[in-house]
C-alpha cells in the first residue's frame, strides 16, 4: 500500500479570535516523501475526490488566496494547479502516478486544524464532482435559436474571451500571468468598442475558470455576432513574436499552431472539462451545415483583423494568419477567431503587453478591423437575401 497524506494546516492567529469572514491564505505547498502539506491561515469547508484518465487528486475548498504561496516553500515534483474556479470556491489538483483511491479522509481539529487524505494504489470510486454546476461540458449545440445575422442596422454584439483564468493562469513570465493580462486588455478593448456604440459580452469578468466550450455558450447566450478569444502564450525557445490570428481548421497550419492548440486542450482536460464530441448524427449534420456558412465569415474576420493591425503598425508574426484545431473556435453559428496579441516568451512582446500606449493602439486597431469586417459582412448578408 502506498500512503499519501494531504494535510491542510490552519495555523491559529495570535489574536484571541480569528476572523473567519476573511478569505483564508495559503502559505506553503510541501511534499515530503509520501506526505503533502498545505499550510493555510484558517479552517475552510472542503471536499476531496479522485478523477481518472488522467488520474488526479482534487481538493475543493471555499475560496482561498493561492497568490500568497511562496515558491521557495513549494517542494513537489508532481504537476499541480491551484486557484479560483468560480466565485466562492477554490480548487487544488495534483496529478497522480496512476490509479489510486481514497482510503480515508478526515478533518483534524486538535493542535491546529487539518484535512487529511490517505490514498492507496488501485482504482476505487472516481468521477467528476457532482454536481459540477459551474462548467459541465454541454452536449453538442445545434444552432436553432441563434440571433439573426447582422446587416448593419443595429449595434454589433462582440464577445471578447480573455483566455485562461482562475485555476488556469496560462503563460507566466516575470510575475505576470496571461490570464490577468488578457482580462485587463479585454476590459480596455471593451471600453473602446462601447464608446463606438457596440455591445460587448465578456466570457469572464474576473479571475474565474471557464472551460473552452463554456466560453462559446456564454457568447451565444449573449447574442454575439462574433467572438474574439484573446491570448498571449509562451513557447519554448522564445523565438515566436508578434500578433497572430487563428481560425478553426481540421489540422494545424504550423508547429506553433499545433503546440498552442494542444496546450489549450490539455488545460481543459487536466481540469476535467475536456473537449468531448457528443450528439447524434442529425445534430452533427446540422452543426456542419452551420459551420459551412460561418467558417468563411470567420476567415474574413481574421483577414480584417490582420489588415487593421498591420495598418496600425502593430508588429505581426511572420505568418500572421493561421489555422488550428482550437476547441474555443468550434461554435458552429458564431464567427470566431483566436488572437495572439504577442508572446510572453518574447521580451519585446511582453513589454508591449505591459504598455498602456501599445495596448491602446492594439485596441483601436482591433476595433477598426471589427468594423471593417462588419460592413463587408452586412453587405454579403444583404446580397444573399436578394
Amino acid at each position: 500500500m502506498i500512503r499519501v497524506f494531504l494535510v491542510l494546516l490552519a495555523f491559529a492567529s495570535a489574536a484571541p479570535a480569528q476572523d473567519f469572514n476573511a478569505r483564508a491564505t495559503v502559505d506553503a505547498i510541501r511534499i515530503d516523501g509520501e506526505e503533502l502539506v498545505i499550510a493555510i491561515s484558517q479552517p475552510v469547508p472542503w471536499r476531496v475526490f479522485v478523477e481518472a484518465e488522467p488520474w488526479r487528486l482534487v481538493l475543493d475548498t471555499s475560496e482561498v488566496d493561492w497568490a500568497t504561496v511562496d515558491p521557495a516553500t513549494t517542494t513537489t515534483d508532481a504537476e499541480w494547479r491551484a486557484g479560483r474556479i468560480r466565485a466562492g470556491w477554490s480548487r487544488l489538483m495534483i496529478e497522480l502516478p496512476g490509479p489510486m483511491r481514497i482510503e480515508r479522509a478526515w478533518m483534524q481539529t486538535d493542535a491546529g486544524t487539518s484535512i487529511n487524505v490517505m490514498l492507496a494504489e488501485g482504482a476505487g470510486d472516481t468521477g467528476p464532482l457532482n454536481p459540477r454546476t459551474w462548467d459541465a461540458a454541454p452536449p453538442t449545440e445545434v444552432p436553432t435559436t441563434t440571433r439573426p445575422r447582422q446587416t448593419g442596422d443595429r449595434p454589433l454584439v462582440v464577445a471578447l474571451d480573455p483566455g485562461h483564468g482562475g485555476i488556469d493562469p496560462g503563460a507566466e513570465r516575470g510575475g505576470l500571468t496571461e490570464a490577468a493580462l488578457m482580462l485587463r486588455f479585454a476590459r480596455e478593448l471593451s471600453d473602446v468598442l462601447r464608446r463606438r456604440g457596440h455591445d460587448v459580452v465578456l466570457t469572464r469578468g474576473g479571475d474565474d475558470f471557464v472551460g473552452l466550450r463554456g466560453r462559446s455558450s456564454i457568447a451565444r447566450t449573449g447574442g454575439a455576432d462574433l467572438m474574439i478569444s484573446l491570448h498571449a502564450d509562451a513557447v519554448e525557445g522564445g523565438g515566436a513574436e508578434g500578433a497572430t490570428v487563428y481560425t478553426l481548421s481540421p489540422g494545424n497550419d504550423s508547429q506553433l499552431a499545433a503546440e498552442i492548440a494542444q496546450r489549450h486542450a490539455r488545460d481543459d482536460l487536466l481540469l476535467g472539462v475536456g473537449d468531448v464530441e457528443q450528439g447524434d448524427e442529425i445534430a452533427r449534420i446540422l452543426v456542419e451545415l452551420a459551420r459551412a456558412e460561418t467558417a468563411p465569415r470567420a476567415g474574413k474576420l481574421a483577414d480584417a483583423l490582420v489588415t487593421g493591425l498591420n495598418g496600425a503598425g502593430i508588429r505581426l508574426h511572420k505568418r500572421p494568419r493561421l489555422g488550428g484545431k482550437f476547441t474555443v473556435l468550434k461554435a458552429p453559428d458564431i464567427p470566431s477567431v483566436l488572437l495572439e496579441l504577442g508572446f510572453m516568451s518574447n521580451p519585446t512582446d511582453l513589454a508591449n503587453l505591459s504598455s498602456i500606449d501599445w495596448r491602446s493602439r492594439m485596441a483601436v486597431a482591433i476595433a477598426d478591423g471589427i468594423e471593417a469586417w462588419a460592413v463587408a459582412d452586412a453587405a454579403d448578408a444583404l446580397r444573399l437575401r436578394q
